[in-house]
């Protein structure tokens, strides 16, 4: 396949939050789930600032990712534009409304997780 690379989880990861960052989206976090979770290895959560700003950045991430060799498995909530859901396998990026990250609290919810986790493991 042309222009197909297999690039490693971190390589992934710096692609993905330079494109988030030149779309201008807001408050990007990368969270590690490794150990934590088997869905992936890493949650990237970043807010944009419409419909139109969350569909842009989702735009561009599928778009120029696929060019750098980063091809996504799965997109949810795309239609709606309130969170979208881009599924690279290792790596899940949450695009949100500023409304819909503040409600579920995706951060929150994983730092906490973590902090069991870690508790139980003593």
């Amino acid at each position: 396949m042309q222009g197909a690379k297999n690039i490693e989880t971190r390589e992934k990861l710096q692609v993905i939050e330079d494109i988030l960052r030149e779309k201008k989206a807001e408050d990007v976090e990368i969270i590690n789930v490794v150990g934590r979770t088997l869905m992936a290895d890493y949650f990237v959560i970043a807010s944009g600032t419409s419909k139109i700003h969350i569909k842009a950045i989702a735009d561009a991430l599928i778009i120029d990712a696929k060019h750098k060799g980063v091809r996504k498995h799965h997109v949810e909530g795309y239609a709606e534009a309130r969170w979208v859901l881009v599924d690279y396998g290792d790596i899940i990026v949450h695009i949100m409304s500023p409304e819909e990250r503040e409600y579920y609290d995706i951060e929150s919810l994983w730092r906490e997780t973590a902090a069991r986790l870690e508790s139980a493991a003593r």
